[in-house]
């Protein structure tokens, strides 16, 4: 039997969470110093923040491996 050790787990699922995160915010930083595009980009990394945070919230309260994997970001 496969024992999981779901504190490392949560570990790699935030880590993946936060190379996600990285990525979406990548075109938006550069958006975000355009002065004509910057209210949008602000309004887009808004998004970006609560739906990364909402991911860390759920990863925070697995308790299973399967929960964990359902709370990455898809691709991870």
């Amino acid at each position: 039997m496969i024992t999981v050790n779901i504190t490392k787990a949560k570990s790699i699922a935030h880590e993946a969470r936060r190379t996600a995160r990285s990525a979406e915010f990548a075109p938006l930083d550069i958006k975000a110093t355009i002065p004509s595009e910057a209210a949008a980009a602000e309004a887009a990394r808004a998004v970006v923040r609560t739906k990364y945070a909402e991911m860390q919230s759920a990863i925070d309260a697995a308790t299973t491996p399967t929960e964990i994997k359902a709370a990455m970001p898809t691709g991870a």
